[in-house]
């Protein structure tokens, strides 16, 4: 742990003067605690330079080890480079001359309702100039900031290089490996000896490579080292995949010394209440604290309003935690600004009560775990059937839980811009809406009126995300402790009224995204009535999944006037022998059989209107289609799915994997994956308007009724579909029924907590038609006038229909039962089936069951919750 030493502000002693401490013996001379509370009023700053004797008591320029103050009323114009300082404290104000280059090298600065200022946004620095944080003094604690920074206490940053405007371009074309040469569409204001760094264009983000510039040639800059990787530079198949190429250098550099290249522990820059930062064109290297809480590259800390505030046209690279963290400050400007190298979520918004802030045309590029390379421990949903994690959260090497599962774009709190930014290669995710129930950190339980999950969505719009595992998350929100689940703990809804659930919805806009070289999600989203439009995706192991858990809504998710790839032009840096074989890199090379898909289904009400897709075709290695579902989810699947206004180029339409483990994303053991299908209005998927596309899971279809796509694994039917559940009546095996407002479980791996003691297992229920015959562990879809027979061992069970018209039927042969709790006696079986209402007839041992839809269509209801509007007990 790093102490916490008296600090004793000299200047506060001496008004008017410069004070110093006495060579080495200023190590030993604390400063006393500050408060920063209200500033008096000051006089005129009397303006001397750095290097005049005069400046200084005693006639003696600071030595090195000297701790330094400026007084309130003084301003120093830095016009040499002093020694190493021990400190320096600036209660009046610091000035960087331009006539020079100059460094300036201290232990901490505190800008003690001071300044400290390097060109002003009128007038940009044109001059080097340096600030390096040492740390030959270590486990301090200033005025409770910490170590190696740069502290403000209602003091004013102010560092505006002169880099200000082309901070980041693409690939005019494509670079290929061992070229040293590359074009850029716009290198206007770089210049020989820039520092610039490649995105990567494939599904490993530490492809990503910084070079130096060697020569400039119009858009062509000429690189100190052949490139070890192709970085692609095309618009294929019209989505953009143009790399990006960053620009590290700036004339202002904050930095710490070289040593924290080994122990990353790198200075910081930290601003609490009352404090101003205005940075513009600032390089910031070997920052971040790593495993240090509040000491990140910049911070603004608890600041409330920061109107007029901002971070721009920087770049922070090769850091050890986190880049740009915005912590109880609202409506900052973040923009153009370049990140590369970076430890734990990178643009980073706290405490969940944060709003109004814009990020806008940020570059992230290589976003990591950790700092020494090691893999992170992530807790996702990944092929394999089981989710990875969450050990990972209980690691003691990630600052908090969701640390291990890196993004570039944390987002907290929806009421915020995001604009024309980059996710360019996080280890894990891109841009992650982490949405907690309420406020969560310092503002826990003092924020009441914050609720994250039912805040509006301020502007997502003309982002990208590429190089990472997933692409953009819209799940997994943590919990006040920091841990999260991949179990639906995100659910969205935006209402006008975020504590008034009874206020009026808001539909959340996602617009205009691009997502490519996802290794598995491009995107996953939860919540309802989230629209998602001109998206274009491509390269990804899956386009778009969307889970829900809660209604009734117009809709869960809709898909409109959209673009799907499967596979590109691009592609990649084929490594392994299986890519190598296949001729391009594999989303998840370990299984290069993984079949891709672009939409794919998943629980609740989902729409998909205007929409291409491209490139989807089966190959010798593995299968694609266009549209699918979730493999294999445990949560049934919406029969009132729909799609209209598809168009499929080189693209399979339609293919339902069959189950095998080794793809799956969710194979938590119940087979709501059975009820997969979706309506296809205008006939533009199968070419009959209005039939169902139903996975051919040996129940639903019927080859008398429905048109058999072997090729694609399901079926078209006509008719009314629905979905039907066979469960226990409570105890081992009963479905679980969700309470009113409880977090709902929509996509979970487990479809009940574990109970507080073990339960023998339920016996299995089978269901079988026209001679096939299958477990049921969930739901199935199922056609009006199907019949079904059911065999099990339990005493008693459920049998429950939804989504379903009024007059809709399913007849059930159950073998062993003898009544049921309703229903009207028939004499015959033929009666039975002639009957309009539902009816039982007994014969033997055998009870059939016509079970009839009482009332018209189902509304949606939570999808953790299987209580069905039609439903009927029989027993032994």
């Amino acid at each position: 742990m790093r102490k916490q030493p008296r600090l004793f502000l000299i200047g506060a002693l001496l008004s008017g003067t410069f004070l110093l401490g006495t060579g080495s013996g200023a190590a030993a001379q604390d400063h006393a605690h500050m408060d920063a509370g209200a500033e008096a009023p000051r006089p005129p700053a009397k303006k001397m330079r750095w290097s005049d004797p005069a400046a200084w008591p005693g006639g003696k320029v600071p030595r090195a080890g000297d701790a330094v103050t400026i007084g309130q009323g003084q301003e120093v114009i830095l016009d040499v480079s002093p020694p190493a300082l021990r400190s320096l404290t600036i209660n009046g104000k610091l000035t960087f001359s331009d006539e020079r280059d100059l460094e300036l090298k201290s232990e901490w600065i505190l800008l003690a309702r001071g300044e400290l200022e390097i060109g002003s946004e009128a007038k940009p620095h044109t001059r080097q100039a340096t600030i390096t944080l040492t740390d030959t003094v270590p486990n301090e604690d200033v005025n409770t900031m910490g170590d190696r920074g740069i502290m403000l206490m209602g003091g004013t940053l102010n560092l505006h290089g002169n880099r200000t405007s082309n901070t980041w371009t693409k690939l005019a074309k494509t670079a290929n490996a061992g070229s040293t040469t590359i074009e850029v569409l716009d290198a206007s204001g770089w210049r020989k000896g820039d520092q610039i760094v490649l995105a990567s264009t494939d599904f490993d983000s530490k492809q990503a490579e910084e070079r130096t510039v060697t020569a400039v040639n119009g858009n062509t800059l000429t690189l100190s080292a052949p490139l070890n990787y192709m970085h692609f530079g095309e618009i294929t198949f019209g989505v953009d995949e143009r790399g990006e190429v960053g620009l590290l250098s700036r004339n202002i550099k904050v930095q710490a010394s070289e040593d924290a290249e080994k122990s990353y522990f790198g200075g910081h820059i930290m601003a609490m209440a009352g404090s101003r930062m205005y940075v513009s064109s600032v390089e910031l290297t070997r920052m971040g604290q790593n495993m240090h809480l509040a000491r990140y590259p910049i911070h603004w800390h608890i600041l409330g309003e920061g109107q007029g505030q901002y971070v721009r046209n920087s770049a922070i690279h090769n850091t050890y935690s986190r880049c740009v963290t915005v912590h109880g400050t609202n409506n900052l400007l973040v923009e153009n600004n370049v990140t590369f190298d970076t430890v734990g979520h990178c643009f980073f918004l706290e405490d969940a009560v944060e709003t109004g802030n814009q990020f806008i045309h940020n570059l992230g590029i290589m976003t990591k775990c950790h700092p020494d390379g090691k893999p992170c421990v992530p807790t996702n949903l990944r092929p394999g059937g089981a989710p990875a994690g969450p050990s990972g959260q209980k690691a003691k090497d990630v600052l908090i839980p969701s640390d291990n599962t890196a993004s570039t774009f944390w987002i907290t709190n929806p009421n915020n811009t995001y604009r024309g930014n980059v996710a360019a290669g996080s280890e894990q995710i891109g841009f992650w809406f982490a949405l907690p129930e309420e406020a969560t950190g310092a503002h826990e339980g003092k924020s009441p009126d914050t609720r994250p999950r039912q805040t509006r969505l301020g502007e997502f719009s003309g982002n990208t995300a590429h190089s990472n595992f997933d692409g953009f998350m819209f799940d997994r929100g943590p919990k006040t402790d920091g841990t999260f689940s991949v179990v639906g703990s995100n659910y969205h809804i935006g209402f006008v009224d975020p504590t008034d659930t009874k206020s009026k919805k808001l539909v959340a806009t996602f617009d205009n995204f691009t997502a490519y070289k996802n290794r598995n999600n491009a995107i996953w989203g939860r919540g309802e009535l989230h629209t998602f439009q001109n998206l274009k995706l491509a390269d990804n192991g899956i386009g778009y999944t969307h889970a829900a858990g809660r209604g009734p809504n117009a809709f869960t998710s809709q898909v409109m006037d959209s673009l799907f790839v499967g596979e590109s032009t691009n592609i990649g840096n084929p490594s392994t022998p299986t890519e190598i074989a296949y001729g391009r890199s594999l989303p998840f090379p370990e299984i290069a059989d993984f079949p891709i898909r672009g939409y794919e289904y998943y629980d609740f009400r989902h729409d998909v209107k205007n929409v291409t897709f491209r490139n989807y075709e089966d190959n010798a290695t593995r299968q694609a289609s266009a549209i699918s579902y979730l493999l294999y989810t445990s949560f049934g699947v919406s029969t009132e799915n729909s799609v209209e206004g598809m168009v499929f180029d080189k693209a399979k339409p339609v293919y339902f994997p069959p189950v095998e483990r080794k793809w799956a994303n969710d194979f938590g053991g119940r087979s709501g994956y059975m009820g997969a299908a979706f309506l296809d209005k205008d006939g533009s998927v199968g070419g009959i308007a209005n039939g169902h596309i139903v996975f051919d899971n040996g129940i639903t279809p019927d080859p008398k009724a429905c048109e058999m796509k072997p090729s694609w694994n399901a079926a078209i039917c006509q008719g009314d579909l629905g979905r039907l559940s066979v469960g226990g009546v409570g105890g081992p095996g009963a479905f679980p029924v969700a309470a009113p407002g409880a977090t709902p479980r929509a996509g979970a791996p487990a479809v009940a907590p574990l109970p507080a003691a073990p339960r023998p297992p339920a016996e299995p229920i089978m269901i079988s038609r026209n001679g096939k015959q299958v477990e049921l562990t969930g739901e199935t879809s199922i056609l009006s006038g199907s019949e079904v027979k059911v065999d099990t061992a339990r005493k008693e069970v459920n049998l429950a229909l939804r989504e379903m018209d009024k007059g809709s039927w399913v007849i059930f042969e159950l073998p062993g039962f003898a009544s049921t709790a309703a229903g009207t006696q028939q004499r015959s079986l033929a009666a039975l089936r002639k009957a309009d209402s539902t009816s039982y007839f007994k014969q033997g041992d055998t009870l059939w069951v016509k079970l009839v839809v009482a009332e018209a269509g189902s509304p949606m209801v939570a999808a953790g919750a299987l209580g069905p509007r039609t439903s009927l007990v029989v027993s032994r």
